[in-house]
């Protein structure tokens, strides 16, 4: 193990630790005080760094005892030397362990990590069975979000009449909804026999999902004048009945784009441009991530136009009740606890491997 003698990463934490401690100087401010927005924005950037510095600190002390070590071992005393080589090993692994979560402690912070999530999900391939296991998904997520304490708002909602969806968009809002559903975007593929087969065969059917975070009105910046164009429209249900007497459907085109959304659900015209709207601005937002991703490295674009989505992230086996995400090579025997919303599993798996990619560390296994 190389350790943290090289130089740009002790450069890192050296400013870390500068930071901290500029942090704690000017919390301590009378000016600072009186301003509870900047106190807090403060308060929580020393939150942040905290562990960091802590980890920083231990490792350094660490580093000391292995020099201190060393030079007993270049020593005379036969007796201290003997002492020091049989404690080396557990200091050197003391030390590793401490390099490698300092390097996943300065990979930066998503920016959209605390954002709010406009959650996408469409039946792909498989006709009947595809817009079930799209309501499946979609309830599998609505418990997850129950679970976590987590608002869930529905936006637009196109289902078959016979208990499937088409399609549908929701709002999902509170602690940390991007940072645990980001890695949920892609292809998740069923396998299963369905209720109308006779011969029991097993048949295979595609559901994506999109995974946005919602876009503040600073964010993404649209003219309505210049680049949407709105068009109202009788709201249908099921059978093309009217569900109600006014042209409250909202189609929104973003012009310079082509982005089209429509929203149906709510009885109120002005409520369903808002809504088409808060989807247009997240769909923009990640838009725009995905072009400046394709600009830093062509091979790690975002999830949303083209990259992950494109390929299958993760297979439901109904017949041996089994869930694996192929990212991973993470197999889970217990696929009803899962659609019931138990994802942490499964997120919390991907979520490190995520950590240990961005820190540059080859991942175990």
């Amino acid at each position: 193990m190389g350790g943290i003698e090289d130089r740009t990463l002790s450069a890192r934490l050296e400013g870390v630790e500068n930071r901290f401690a500029e942090l704690e100087r000017k919390l301590g401010q009378p000016e600072v005080l009186a301003d509870k927005r900047t106190y807090a924005q403060l308060a929580r950037e020393r939150a942040q760094t905290q562990e960091l510095v802590g980890c920083a600190r231990d490792y350094r002390r660490a580093l000391d005892e292995l020099t201190q070590h060393k030079a007993i071992l270049e020593g005379e005393d036969e007796e201290l030397k003997e002492l020091a080589r049989a404690e080396l090993p557990e200091l050197q692994k003391k030390l590793a362990l401490l390099e490698a979560r300092l390097r996943r402690l300065l990979v930066p912070p998503d920016p959209n990590d605390n954002k709010n999530v406009i959650l996408e999900i469409r039946a792909g391939t498989g006709g009947d069975e595809a817009a079930l296991f799209c309501a499946e998904l979609f309830r599998m997520y609505s418990r997850y979000a129950e679970r976590r304490g987590w608002k869930l708002e529905l936006l637009s909602l196109n289902s078959t009449g016979l208990g499937g969806i088409k399609e549908v968009v929701a709002l999902i809002g509170g602690q940390g909804a991007y940072s645990r559903l980001k890695f949920e975007g892609g292809v998740h593929r069923v396998q299963r026999v369905p209720a109308t087969e006779a011969a029991g065969r097993i048949h295979t059917s595609a559901v994506t999902v999109a995974v946005l975070p919602e876009a503040d009105e600073v964010e993404v910046k649209i003219n309505e004048d210049k680049d949407l164009r709105i068009d109202v429209m009788r709201a249908s249900g099921p059978g093309g009945q009217s569900v109600n007497t006014t042209d409250s459907a909202v189609r929104v085109t973003h012009l310079p784009t082509g982005i089209v959304i429509v929203c149906r659900d709510e009885k109120s015209q002005h409520k369903n441009k808002a809504r088409a709207l808060k989807i247009l601005r997240a769909r923009l937002l990640d838009r725009a991530r995905a072009e400046q991703e394709a600009r830093i490295a062509q091979s790690r674009r975002a999830m949303v136009g083209s990259g992950d989505r494109s390929e299958r992230i993760r297979t439901y086996n109904f017949p041996q009740s089994r869930v694996t995400d192929h990212r991973i090579n993470l197999t889970l025997h217990r696929l009803d606890d899962v659609l019931d919303g138990a994802l942490d599993q499964l997120i919390d798996a991907l979520g490190t491997r995520r950590q240990i990619e961005a820190a540059g560390a080859p991942p175990a296994g």
